[in-house]
């Protein structure tokens, strides 16, 4: 899939930044220990981060993950618990997008939110294509 044609074909505001270098993927699996999901993993190789007007982040770029991802470990880390997501966007309210973990894999294209006040989360797209279509068209809300 080309990606940056599939985005310029949902919306004309959306940004792109320079293709992710391998040094950043290395660094998102070595610091975040996982291995990026394939289609997550092509769109970095197109642009690192999509990006809307007024700097709307649609998905954020290698180093914003790993950085955000380390923070929600850090501060949300329950012992024991071997479901985790891999976040890779934010709603913008606290609330964060990302893919399932189970034991530092990930098993599904299925997109979740995770709630930021309950610590709950749920399926809001089958995979990060119609994530990406539903979250710039606003079809996707939260």
């Amino acid at each position: 899939m080309k990606w940056r044609m599939y985005l310029c074909s949902i919306s004309e505001e959306c940004q792109f930044k320079a293709p992710a270098t391998e040094l950043e993927m290395i660094a998102v699996k070595d610091i975040v220990k996982v291995e990026l999901p394939v289609r997550l993993a092509q769109l970095y190789n197109e642009t690192n981060g999509v990006y809307g007007d007024y700097g709307i982040s649609f998905i954020w770029s290698t180093e914003q993950m790993v950085r955000e991802n380390v923070l929600c470990r850090v501060a949300h880390q329950q012992s024991g618990d071997r479901y985790s997501l891999l976040f890779f966007s934010d709603a913008g309210n606290g609330d964060l997008f990302g893919y399932l973990t189970v034991n530092g894999k990930i098993e599904s294209e299925d997109i979740y939110i995770w709630n930021h006040e309950d610590g709950s989360r749920r399926v809001v797209a089958a995979s990060l294509k119609e994530f990406i279509k539903g979250w710039i068209t606003g079809k996707l809300t939260v």
